[in-house]
């Protein structure tokens, strides 16, 4: 079986009213999302994430060649995302493809660990104390865990109060996680970092609040400041979501940065280094929970990864309406990925990632580029 073709299409699906992510100095008025579709005979894989740009023109690295020689096709991915955008989403649909042939799901190829994720509520919006902390209710009742708060207040004291909301909402029981949003920023923010001694007075206020981690506290390449923050804060320390070059994400751990690592599978890692960091990070004895913002495809190869390899206790479901709802999140899907009473999310055994693409559907919302603007 050799590869036969590889498209890559972009969907772009308009968002009235705007999403206004806490990471984004600009209100969203459309989500984009790139698709990569792999065909091998009878068989097609795909994914989905960044835009792919930069790999028009290097199909020919590809095609005829066997979709299993993975190890291969990892490492010219590697070379070209060194010299365009990040290519992970071609690796991704080799994975579905793989799956395909083989009639197996992805999280059995990968080792079959567990066939279910229970999630954690994954907010995008700064809001009010008193809207944040009803919208906590509202998740704590439809199962969920564990909640994450966004940060990005030009006081901390403000975002502090909000988690101090949030936990007399929710009561003790709940777990209530932190995102400073501080290790990357958007192409047009040139807003500065958080500084370290900002890091350590607001984890020791979120510590006191029973807060079970704070993430993205500083800037990404700040390994030895965050190392310090984590040996000096009360609470786990999470990040590394964003990062391009695997040796930063072992440059983490040589450090000891993080509680928490959250290489995104699609965004950071591809998958097949996804099941080394996670067996590197849970051996080192630190948690692996991805980061999976994105679309419904982001979502589910994290998921797959999840289930195949982690041990954490909950793993990322973006969710928050009405800005960002599992139907906006997962428009590229012919159907959303919802949790159960649970939280749980139940893989399928489908082959791959075990879902059809409806191209059809999709079709009226297909543009010609995949950038943000």
């Amino acid at each position: 079986m050799k590869i036969d073709s590889i498209q890559i299409h972009h969907y772009r699906l308009p968002l009235d009213p705007p999403f206004h992510a806490s990471w984004d100095p600009r209100p969203r008025t459309s989500h984009t999302a790139t698709l990569v579709r792999v065909r091998a005979g009878a068989y097609e894989g795909v994914g989905s994430g960044d835009a792919m740009l930069g790999f028009a023109g290097h199909e020919h690295l590809f095609i005829g060649r066997d979709p299993f020689e993975i190890e291969r096709h990892v490492r010219i991915l590697d070379n070209l995302q060194f010299m365009y955008g990040r290519m992970w989403p071609l690796e991704v649909a080799l994975w579905d493809l793989m799956g395909q042939i083989s009639g197996q799901p992805l999280w059995k190829l990968l080792g079959g660990r567990e066939a279910r994720v229970r999630m954690y509520a994954s907010c995008g919006e700064r809001r009010p104390a008193d809207a944040r902390a009803a919208s906590a209710r509202a998740l704590r009742d439809a199962g969920f865990p564990a909640l994450k708060v966004r940060f990005h207040a030009a006081d901390p004291r403000d975002d502090i109060a909000v988690v101090r909301a949030v936990r007399e909402a929710v009561g003790p029981d709940m777990h209530i996680l932190v995102d400073a949003n501080q290790g990357w920023q958007m192409p047009w923010d040139a807003a500065p970092s958080g500084d370290f001694k900002t890091a350590l007075w607001v984890a020791d206020a979120l510590a006191e609040l029973g807060v079970y981690w704070l993430e993205e506290p500083l800037q990404r390449h700040d390994y030895r400041g965050l190392a310090d923050l984590r040996r000096r804060a009360r609470l786990r320390i999470a990040g590394g979501e964003g990062n391009r070059e695997y040796s930063e994400l072992r440059e983490y751990l040589r450090h000891g940065s993080f509680d928490v690592y959250q290489a995104d599978v699609v965004w950071s890692t591809g998958v097949l280094r996804a099941r080394q960091l996670a067996g590197e990070v849970q051996a080192a004895g630190a948690i692996y929970s991805p980061h999976t913002w994105g679309d419904g495809l982001v979502l589910l190869a994290n998921l797959h990864v999840c289930a195949a390899l982690s041990t954490a206790p909950f793993v990322e479901y973006p969710i928050d309406p009405p800005g960002w709802t599992p139907e906006r999140r997962d428009f590229i899907l012919p159907r959303p990925i919802l949790p159960d009473a649970s939280a749980t999310i139940a893989l399928p055994d489908a082959p791959g990632l075990g879902v059809a693409i409806d191209w059809g559907a999709l079709e009226p919302l297909r543009i010609h580029t995949g950038t943000m603007e």
